[in-house]
């Protein structure tokens, strides 16, 4: 074993430059996997500590102890408690202090007119707490507010809205109120909550706009007296506490605002970037397997030398994957310093965006190093395996041999076990989307065919190369023929260069096809649903934003142009013992304005004790017109409602639709998510739409929107998706370029002679440059056409099986111009990667080269 240990090691010496590739492929697979872990476990103590710091002063907090959740959503909506309560829990044993804690959702408009925030994190208001320490808020500049109109808002909000102490903005609740700042505040020590925005009111204030009526908060907070636990300060109140209410103490409130920070968004957004490390490792393995496999074939007669005298197969073997340790191993810890850096940089380009991270110290774990470094090293030992283990198997009397012809391109066996696991992809795949709908089965499908892609490459790539590769006789004349016989020479190698870039190309055409079905299935719910000529939106997703006013669509209504506006509203109940979202409108203006298919029943007869359902759900629940379905509220309230209308379509109006009459009782802080208008006979576009701006701008100026921008816009988070997702896999890109220059740089050593006897019959330099430039651009070619395939096929999976299993219809979209640029990209980042190793041959000493053995 020392003597395989000698043999590698001086193996690595004298061809350091044969594993720079390798040595950079693990690096940066390994510094992204760390950078992610690290980042991750930064976020989450970041977290921690701030909202630790936030609740320290409340022991306790009384709020209702049941939610209604509806599907797609983790966080309920709770009943709001009673703020009488107060007199009874400050008189309970042990309390120092109780404040009600009013919060509702209010966006402020900066000084450029535009509202703050919105873009997913909450956009919050409330009642500004006077007692310090049971407020999460804390007074950094200015004063409390004192009387109506006056406000406190976090510091980092106020910035971005370029917002000073003294200036007057809108507040949007979503009735518009003017407000004057007083204060600025921070959280936990922070400007805020990430992008969570502020704004803390007087307490009438609070109750006028953010409830349906005074006398609600969403929870009582509690301070508990000199040496109370926050236990025994719980145990102390839930004896004079009603039905309904519950206890927790500060402590438990802390873990469950960080759950709802580390359990959903911190475990996406590292889920996420997890899956593009394991795109990029992947690519790695690829590269990583391909480099061994040509240093072990061009040291096949070295290897059968060893063999001839004396050495074992295990020594040969043992000596490849020793080489392969130290390169693994070097390449990890490399990379883990690295991936320290990504987070640190991120840490500080973060704050750039418009996402800061919490302020605060790297946190690096035991786990954050250990499972990149062993990722990392097992991932290169892997893909090393069987490369070494061909080493063992060489022959001594291989020594005696000039060259080994790859056979790989015409293997029989190859061919047949390709094409069965792409029939056995293919059936598995229709499947799990046509058959029987199966996300499972569709993604087992989408593996096998990955799969049977790899080992159909070599077969396949002697005829795409010949194909791809026929325009350059009559371009390039000798030198492109000489460039398609050289990446046909060895069909295996060249499929297994290829396959890095193609699996990278194939993520990105799958998220591309996926992006563009998204978009067209929002498009085309548009256009079938929505009759409307203007929609009135706020430009918000996730949970910000505040909404539209439900005064809004009336007061529009009014105008002469106009011939109806109707507001869609949201509420939520418990159907049958399922949290349900409802949609609070005008039923007839909503027929009027959106195509609902077919409705048996009538929409007109809801009032106040009726509901409107579809017909997937009626199905669902067993119902019919005329039935009565029991609606439980987060009031606690329960009323039975009869079913006087079911339609067809659900996509933009929602599954269940009950009057403003019927949920007025039950309302919290009443709002619109949309409200659709139509304009009279005769009205011009431009007419209709001015009108309609003119009355939006006394209700703090939301967007007025054709249908066409409407669906546009309401995509518009799909493109921030594929940005993100194009810059994560630009990694997997380079690492897939760094195995074609790796290869093309080894070949180029491999033919050396053969290149030099080129250049004394007559060949220049620059023809030969070009030759080996237009090899690398036949092979990214190769992999970019295989990549665009395999990634259509995977994106009309995954858009199909997304549409079995929805309610809603999904349209499939495939966009040339984004795929053609996709693919130019590929076969430019080809002719990129060939530079240097052709410049690397054209460079080569014609004597000393056909010298070379």
């Amino acid at each position: 074993m020392n003597a395989s240990v000698r043999i590698s090691v001086s193996s690595l010496r004298a061809h350091k430059r044969r594993f720079a590739g390798t040595f950079l492929a693990v690096l940066l697979g390994v510094a992204f996997l760390a950078g992610t872990l690290v980042m991750g476990d930064t976020l989450r103590a970041s977290f921690d500590t701030m909202f630790g710091n936030a609740t320290s002063g409340t022991d306790a907090v009384v709020r209702s102890a049941g939610t209604i959740t509806t599907p797609g959503e983790s966080q309920g909506v709770r009943q709001p408690v009673d703020t009488g309560l107060v007199s009874a829990v400050e008189k309970a044993p042990g309390v120092a202090a109780a404040e009600p804690d009013i919060q509702g959702a209010g966006q402020l408009v900066g000084a450029n007119g535009k509202p703050i925030g919105g873009q997913g994190p909450p956009t919050l208001a409330g009642n500004w707490i006077d007692d310090p320490k049971l407020n999460s808020y804390q007074l950094a500049e200015g004063r409390a507010p004192s009387k109506s109109g006056e406000v406190v808002v976090n510091r980092g909000a106020a910035e971005k809205g370029d917002l000073r102490i003294g200036d007057t903005t809108t507040l949007r609740t979503p009735d518009p109120v003017k407000v004057t700042i007083v204060g600025l505040a921070t959280f936990g020590g922070e400007d805020g909550m990430a992008q969570v925005t502020y704004t803390g009111m007087t307490r009438p204030d609070a109750e006028r706009y953010l409830t349906a009526k005074p006398g609600e908060a969403a929870s009582i907070l509690v301070r508990a007296g000199p040496g109370i636990g926050q236990q025994e300060l719980v145990d102390a109140l839930t004896p004079v506490l009603p039905k309904g209410v519950e206890a927790i103490t500060g402590q438990e409130l802390a873990e469950e605002n960080t759950d709802m920070i580390s359990g959903q968004f911190l475990s996406l957004f590292t889920t996420f970037l997890l899956v593009f490390s394991g795109v990029a490792l992947l690519v790695a393995t690829f590269s990583i397997h391909n480099t061994f496999a040509i240093v072990v074939a061009q040291r096949t007669r070295e290897n059968a030398l060893l063999r001839a005298l004396g050495a074992s197969r295990r020594q040969v073997t043992a000596s490849t994957l020793v080489e392969a340790s130290v390169v693994a191993v070097v390449a990890s810890a490399a990379g883990l310093a690295g991936g320290i850096g990504i987070a640190a940089g991120l840490q500080a380009l973060f704050p750039a965006i418009g996402f800061p991270f919490p302020e605060g110290d790297l946190v690096i774990s035991g786990l954050s190093m250990i499972l990149p470094l062993a990722v990392g090293i097992l991932v290169c030992l892997g893909s090393a395996l069987l490369p070494a283990v061909r080493a063992g198997r060489t022959a001594p009397l291989a020594a005696l041999r000039e060259t080994a012809v790859d056979q790989s391109g015409a293997s029989r066996t190859r061919a047949v076990v390709g094409t069965g696991l792409a029939a056995l992809a293919i059936a598995v795949t229709l499947t799990g989307v046509i058959v029987s709908p199966s996300l499972w089965l569709a993604g087992s499908g989408a593996i096998l065919a990955l799969a049977a892609f790899v080992v159909l490459g070599p077969v396949a790539s002697t005829t795409a190369v010949r194909v791809l590769g026929s325009p350059l006789d009559k371009l390039r004349g000798v030198t492109g023929g000489l460039a398609r016989r050289n990446a046909l020479r060895s069909p295996k190698r060249t499929a297994a260069t290829a396959s890095a870039l193609m699996i990278g190309v194939a993520v990105v055409s799958l998220f591309t096809v996926f992006g563009a079905s998204l978009k067209a299935t929002m498009d085309q719910t548009v256009s079938r649903s929505f009759a409307g000529d203007v929609a009135v939106s706020t430009p918000s997703f996730g949970a910000g934003g505040s909404g539209l006013s439900p005064r809004l669509a009336p007061a529009i209504a009014e105008r002469p142009e106009i011939d109806t506006a109707v507001g869609l509203g949201r509420g939520v109940a418990e159907v049958d013992g399922e949290g349900r979202a409802l949609t609070v409108t005008d039923p007839v203006a909503l027929e009027r304005t959106f195509d609902l298919g077919n409705v048996q029943g009538s929409m007109r007869d809801l009032g106040d004790d009726g509901i409107a359902i579809t017909g997937s759900e009626a199905d669902k629940l067993g119902l019919k017109t005329g039935d009565t379905a029991q609606l439980a509220f987060t009031d606690g309230k329960k009323q039975t409602f009869t079913v006087r209308a079911v339609y067809g379509r659900s996509e933009l109006a929602g599954d269940y639709v009950i009057t403003r009459d019927a949920w007025a009782p039950h309302r919290t802080q009443d709002s619109d998510t949309l409200v659709a208008v139509t304009f009279k006979d005769g009205v011009s576009a431009a007419d209709g739409k001015a009108a309609v701006e003119k009355v939006a701008t006394a209700y703090g100026n939301p967007e007025v929107q054709t249908r066409d921008e409407y669906a546009q816009s309401s995509a518009g988070g799909i493109d921030m998706m594929l940005t993100l997702v194009y810059a994560l896999l630009a990694l997997a890109v380079l690492i897939a370029l760094l195995g074609i220059a790796n290869t093309l740089t080894l070949a180029v050593h491999e033919r050396t002679r053969e290149l030099a006897l080129l250049r004394a019959v007559g060949q220049t330099r620059a023809q030969l440059r070009a030759m080996v430039r237009w090899e690398s651009v036949l092979v990214a070619a190769f992999g970019t056409v295989g990549g665009l395939a395999l990634g259509g096929f995977l994106g009309w999976v995954l858009v199909k099986a997304s549409d079995g299993a929805s309610d809603s219809a999904f349209a499939f979209a495939m966009p040339p111009f984004q795929l053609t640029v996709v693919a130019l990209v590929g076969v430019a980042a080809g002719a990129l990667a060939g530079l240097r190793p052709a410049r690397r041959a054209a460079r080569l000493d014609v004597l000393r080269a056909i010298a070379t053995e």
